[in-house]
């Protein structure tokens, strides 16, 4: 079995992306590779996955990678480019590279692909956190 998105050390425990059925493949430092199969509750009323979805699949590509090195990372923007329809029973993957890092911030690019073909690219703006303290905590 292929570890969830956020079991890996890679990022915290997030449901989303479990219900999804987000996969982490592969992760280092300021990389990460997912997997993501399209299932019927993705598709919108034009029988194509919701961007929302493959936004929130890219998305957790790049907080994994982001988060890869420590402290905790959060999204400071993101933006996505939709170039090529995904359908129900479309196997995507998603591969997440640091572009750069400069003091508490970073750039990272992420690649949506079925195969060969791209399906949508993502960019990504993180900053790490100072302080890991809960609302509970503070």
């Amino acid at each position: 079995m292929v570890p969830q998105a956020t079991d890996a050390g890679a990022g915290p425990p997030e449901t989303t992306s479990r219900s999804l059925g987000i996969e982490l493949l592969e992760h280092g430092e300021g990389t990460a590779e997912l997997r993501m199969t399209v299932t019927p509750a993705m598709v919108n009323g034009h029988k194509i996955a919701h961007g929302g979805c493959l936004f929130r699949f890219a998305d957790t590509a790049f907080a994994c990678a982001c988060n890869s090195r420590g402290p905790v990372t959060v999204a400071a923007a993101a933006d996505i480019d939709f170039i090529a329809p995904a359908y129900e029973g479309d196997v995507l993957v998603a591969v997440a590279r640091e572009r750069t890092r400069f003091g508490r911030s970073g750039i990272y690019d992420v690649s949506v692909r079925r195969g060969d073909e791209a399906i949508a690219e993502f960019r990504g703006r993180s900053r790490s956190v100072r302080s890991t303290k809960t609302k509970e905590s503070r």
